[in-house]
């Protein structure tokens, strides 16, 4: 089966014409190198694509007929990912929640004020650390 077929059947990928886009920037290898959309993949290959900021792997175990359901894609191929990456894509999802979001605009009178009083604690706290050291004030 072309590896445009297979990754669209196991559900990697939404349409066909995705993959083979990202097959023609070369973001897809098979068994490390480089796949054309034509390529051919067999059992025990080794395919890598990065996709939503995550570089997969997966090894093909079987070929589909046809595109199958969410719950027997796993007939199909075996997931090799390290959990760790799945970790730092975590991480990289709650860091963007601690920012405003985008299109919100510039801060508003409240929320100036919770910036400059997280300021004034910081301040205040050194100042209190000086105060109560007794070689520092000395």
């Amino acid at each position: 089966m072309r590896i445009d077929k297979y990754l669209w059947c196991v559900r990697y990928y939404k349409t066909r014409n995705m993959v083979t886009e990202a097959c023609k920037k070369n973001h897809i290898t098979v068994n490390g190198m480089v796949a054309k959309p034509s390529k051919e993949v067999f059992p025990t290959d080794k395919i890598t694509f990065r996709k939503d900021q995550i570089t997969q792997i997966i090894t093909v175990l079987d070929i589909p007929e046809n595109r199958v359901g969410a719950k027997l894609v796993d007939i199909y191929r075996r997931n090799d990912t390290p959990a760790e990456v799945y970790q730092h894509l975590e991480l990289l999802k709650l860091s963007k929640e601690h920012y405003r979001k985008n299109g919100t605009g510039r801060p508003t009178k409240k929320d100036r004020r919770d910036i400059d009083e997280f300021g004034n604690e910081i301040h205040h706290d050194d100042k209190d650390d000086l105060n109560s050291n007794p070689e520092v004030s000395g």
